[in-house]
């Protein structure tokens, strides 16, 4: 069994996957797995009040989110910057069918990562909720597996190492906003970002 069916298979059963991305290691789960959402909270020590990021494979999975991708957020999606480094903040359609798990959402943190083996799994996957693998309120992200264990609160299901991921995260753009709002430095330059979207 190659990785990637190691990870779906994994996944599918209700458990959590530390995975490399295209920027730090991260926490994997699906959406619809209450054991393994659980289990994330607890290993990053996260208020369980605090909604987990979600990664998708492509733009079109956004639709099927119920998602509203404005002008601006759709500059982005179509901009070399996808898939990338960069977390976009949506909100919803007003009118719109969305999955249960979103219901109680008024916005949602999305990513299309720069990462091939991730992206395989996702696009058999679907969406995926997926947050940074280190401690909750902490700046520092660590890159090596090694030491990512010893941060968290207890193991993943699976891990899957695949050499040092990255320190810094995915820049954070609040698309909800006009002019967006860079609300996390990363990555990506806020000045490539205003570039892209016209803005000075």
């Amino acid at each position: 069994m190659n990785r990637v069916e190691t990870i779906i298979k994994t996944l599918f059963a209700g458990n959590v996957v530390l995975i490399p991305t295209d920027t730090v290691y991260g926490l994997a789960a699906l959406p619809t797995e209450k054991k393994a959402i659980d289990k994330i909270y607890a290993l990053k020590g996260r208020p369980t009040g605090m909604n987990l990021p979600i990664m998708v494979s492509e733009v079109r999975d956004l639709k099927t989110l119920g998602l509203d991708v404005n002008d601006n957020a759709a500059k982005l999606f179509d901009s070399t910057l996808v898939p990338g480094a960069i977390t976009f903040i949506l909100g919803f359609k007003t009118i719109g069918i969305r999955p249960s798990w979103l219901e109680r959402r008024e916005e949602v943190a999305v990513r299309i990562p720069n990462n091939s083996l991730l992206l395989s799994v996702l696009k058999r996957t679907g969406p995926l909720l997926v947050t940074s693998a280190n401690k909750h309120g902490s700046f520092y992200s660590p890159n090596k597996v090694s030491e990512i264990l010893k941060d968290l609160n207890g193991e993943p299901d699976l891990i899957i190492e695949d050499g040092e991921g990255k320190e810094i995260p995915s820049t954070i753009i609040n698309c909800r906003y006009t002019p967006p709002l860079i609300e996390r430095s990363g990555l990506i330059p806020i000045e490539t970002i205003n570039e892209i979207l016209g803005y000075e």
